[in-house]
């Protein structure tokens, strides 16, 4: 089983992985409508809405939630590095 490289999640099926390309290392929810993997940036605002919606946190705390969780990722090492 892979785990998707941009937020964790398990990839079990091919409906899982980016535009059911199980070649693909990201997840159908860290791509774009083309395939390609989200930017630093989108995943960040999609992971804290995520939080905000799921775990009730203020956008703020979301957001450093959410900064924490992706620098342990590899996708996000590079970046996470210089925030």
């Amino acid at each position: 089983m892979k785990q998707c490289i941009a937020c964790g999640m398990p990839m079990k099926s091919p409906e899982d992985f980016a535009i059911g390309d199980s070649e693909k290392e990201y997840c159908i929810y860290c791509c774009r409508p083309d395939g390609t993997m989200q930017s630093y940036d989108e995943k960040l605002n999609s992971l804290t809405n995520f939080i905000v919606k799921t775990q009730g946190l203020d956008t703020k705390a979301a957001n450093s939630a959410a900064k924490s969780m992706m620098a342990k990722l590899p996708a996000w090492q590079t970046e996470s590095t210089i925030l």
